[in-house]
């Protein structure tokens, strides 16, 4: 038996020897023996043949599974997750820089930076944590574009009509990655760092449907130390309409994180809990110490935003455990 991220797995040797063989890999549920950190997902609760001309399209997981367990050297090419991420991601990136189209989303070092960004998370939690971030990018840049052109002639708006720099791009996702590689590589409970990585993009998403939908639609503004009335867009302010689409802006992410198997549908309170908590206390930084330190730019207040939203998500989800 391997255990292989939080899954465990046997393997039966061919029967007949060399590619021609019929060598299975079985995902096993948990059990006093090998007791597991969480269930494995159904979609893992199976086995496959290996025919003579190479392995079938399975999971990611049971395939370097099967390459800790030993079938390299048997002359059948296997594709580790870091080998898929490079690939997907530079053919998505080619086709994004040769076309253009990521212009209104990501100028081109934060395509550059967003490319790196998803091999760190193919690599690490594969084509599911990958989904929730690329989901996050673009509800988040859906919620940016709203009322643009009030917010510009106001000028609240986002620089650069809300496409994303580097800065924006690893202030807002440098925790996520952290909490991927972690979920990966760390011996301690793998769910703990899948909540942080849900929980801190969570955060982020909130906290820009917050920022973005308050401005757009928030009636009046309040400075969340005092409550005293302040203009749209000022540091630490707050609207009932933005606090009310911040936890929209949570809820479905942590959906969408269930969806792509990267959490179970109980945890979501767990991540919602964490969003909310995050984004209050980014608030009380933005109105109390941001206007005072150079270093608290907006990207600063973003990393520390999303560390407490992974940290708070992380603590709640070992409590619930």
């Amino acid at each position: 038996p391997v255990q292989h991220r939080g899954a465990m797995f046997a393997f039966s040797p061919p029967c007949g020897g060399g590619l021609s063989g019929c060598g299975r890999l079985t995902a096993l549920a948990p059990s006093s023996a090998f007791p597991l950190v969480r269930p494995p997902p159904a979609s893992l609760l199976s086995s496959f043949h290996r025919p003579s001309r190479g392995l079938p399209a399975t999971s990611q997981t049971s395939l370097a599974a099967a390459e800790i367990i030993g079938w390299k050297g048997t002359g059948v090419l296997l594709y580790t997750d870091v080998q898929y991420a490079l690939v997907i991601n530079s053919v998505l990136g080619l086709l994004l820089l040769a076309t253009g189209k990521y212009k209104s989303v990501l100028t081109t070092s934060g395509l550059l930076s967003a490319w790196l960004l998803g091999v760190i998370l193919w690599g690490s939690l594969g084509m599911a944590g990958w989904s929730t971030c690329v989901f996050y990018l673009i509800a988040g840049s859906l919620a940016t574009k709203v009322k643009m052109a009030e917010k510009e002639s106001k000028g609240i708006a986002e620089n650069r009509g809300g496409a994303r720099g580097p800065e924006n791009v690893w202030g807002s996702a440098a925790t996520a990655a952290f909490c991927a590689m972690m979920a990966t590589f760390s011996l301690q409970d793998t769910g703990l760092f899948k909540i942080g990585f849900v929980a801190s993009l969570a955060t982020k998403l909130s906290d820009t449907f917050a920022s973005e939908l308050g401005k757009a639609y928030g009636k009046k503004t309040f400075l969340i130390t005092s409550l005293k009335p302040v203009p749209a867009g000022t540091e630490g302010a707050v609207s009932l309409e933005g606090t009310l689409a911040g936890v929209v802006g949570s809820l479905v992410l942590a959906v969408w994180a269930v969806i792509a198997n990267v959490m179970l549908p109980s945890e979501i309170p767990v991540v919602m809990i964490a969003a909310f908590v995050a984004t209050t206390c980014e608030s009380f930084i933005g109105a109390t110490a941001q206007s005072k330190y150079k270093w608290l730019t907006n990207e600063a207040v973003n990393a520390i935003n999303t560390s407490i939203g992974a940290a708070v998500g992380i603590f709640l989800f070992s409590l619930y455990h």
